[in-house]
């Protein structure tokens, strides 16, 4: 995915924009990709929260309870 994809999708997170399927998938690519890791605290604060709820794996995977609760 290019740079200016991932860009706009932050700034749609940002501004509230996104449903709870797109900010999973969002924070499952910056969690695979590890840019999470850089960003502003906020954006590593949720990823950690999304890890240890076990949405997301360490390796950015979304779990079956996305799936087992209809958000994806």
């Amino acid at each position: 995915m290019k740079m200016t994809d991932i860009i706009d999708r932050i700034m749609s997170y940002e501004m509230g924009f996104m449903d709870d399927a797109e900010t999973l998938k969002l924070f499952s690519e910056l969690i695979s990709n590890k840019m999470v890791w850089s960003m502003q605290g906020h954006y590593g604060r949720t990823a950690s929260a999304l890890i240890n709820d076990g949405w997301i794996d360490s390796d950015g995977s979304i779990t079956d309870k996305a799936y087992d609760n209809d958000i994806l």
